[in-house]
């Protein structure tokens, strides 16, 4: 029986030592391309306002405007942001924030001071995602043909209480939050609720079971049902979370506003939708990013700003913002057929 012959120690392959990759290129490899494309889009719009109108737009003032002003749409496109994630749609968000600002702003409501106005504004949005969500979960209707029921409903309701009026706001709790001196730091109060919605929905989005369903839902409806998941359950909760943010985002515009009107909220489900897809949430479902949705927030607030100092036509800011939204689609598109 012969023996096994060892190689010479020569022709032994050596093993190379493992090189540790520098933190930097960590760091960048686990970036995310889109937000830091987003970001720089930012930072050049900024750059142009900058040099545009130097003195205007680089006012405290001006940008302390142009977040209050983001905050609002914000808080509205966290839950959007949701409900497009698991391949839903809400055309009813800015008929959902006039209803319950104006509902929040009558005269029997304002008696009940500063609680009485936040809670009827969010209750209300609250309703109003329950029938949403009741009629596409359990009545199995499409989420488009029943948001725009919504809309249609919340809007002619909106306006009969309203009668087509402004309604002011007398309670001084709540005009005291739109004045400076309730600033921390210089930051508005409305700024602060949205950081706060913002934390929230990332950490719900990204570190919960809730947002992992979500994505599962949204990615494959079947074959997160096979997988346990109450699909049905799941899309209820998510359009309720989205009233949830609309009645909040209700009650930031009261106090940006002092007032609420039937025309509150107006395209405020276009612009939601828009930013979102500007931050990388798919239309389709399965993909999206609470920082990227309040990036593409910003990028357009910023925008609308630059416009008007540069007291450009708001008919070419559309033209403008219409182009941004078919450019993310394209690179949507693009990026889904690569990978």
């Amino acid at each position: 029986m012969t023996q096994p012959v060892s190689p010479p120690r020569d022709e032994i392959p050596k093993l190379s030592p493992q090189v540790e990759p520098s933190p930097w290129r960590a760091v960048v490899a686990r970036a995310d391309v889109r937000t830091l494309s987003l970001l720089g889009v930012l930072a050049a719009l900024i750059l142009i306002g900058g040099i545009t109108k130097p003195d205007e737009f680089l006012d405290t003032r001006n940008l302390q405007l142009v977040l209050t002003q983001a905050s609002v749409i914000g808080v509205v496109t966290v839950g959007m942001t949701f409900v497009i994630i698991s391949g839903g749609i809400d055309l009813s968000v800015g008929a959902i924030v006039a209803l319950a600002s104006v509902w929040a702003t009558t005269v029997a409501t304002q008696d009940f001071g500063f609680a009485g106005i936040f809670f009827t504004a969010v209750i209300v949005g609250v309703g109003c995602g329950l029938v949403n969500g009741v009629l596409i979960a359990y009545g199995t209707m499409v989420p488009f043909i029943a948001t725009l029921a919504m809309l249609a409903s919340a809007r002619g309701l909106a306006l009969q209480i309203t009668d087509g009026n402004t309604q002011v706001v007398t309670v001084d709790g709540i005009l005291d939050l739109g004045e400076r001196d309730s600033y921390v730091l210089g930051v508005p109060p409305l700024v602060m609720v949205f950081a706060v919605v913002t934390i929230i929905g990332w950490l719900v989005l990204n570190r919960t079971t809730f947002g992992r369903r979500t994505v599962a839902v949204g990615g494959n409806a079947e074959a997160a049902r096979l997988a346990g998941i109450d699909v049905r359950r799941q899309r209820l909760y998510l359009y309720l979370l989205s009233g949830l943010c609309c009645g909040i985002a209700a009650f930031l515009l009261i106090i940006l506003s002092g007032s609420g009107q039937n025309t509150n909220g107006n395209l405020y489900e276009l612009d939601a939708i828009a930013a979102a897809i500007i931050g990388g949430t798919l239309l389709t479902g399965g993909r999206g990013t609470i920082v990227g949705s309040v990036l593409g927030v910003l990028i357009f607030t910023t925008i609308t700003n630059i416009f008007a100092l540069n007291n450009l036509q708001s008919d070419v800011q559309q033209i403008a913002k219409g182009a941004i939204i078919v450019a993310a689609v394209l690179v949507q598109r693009r990026t889904a057929s690569t990978t």
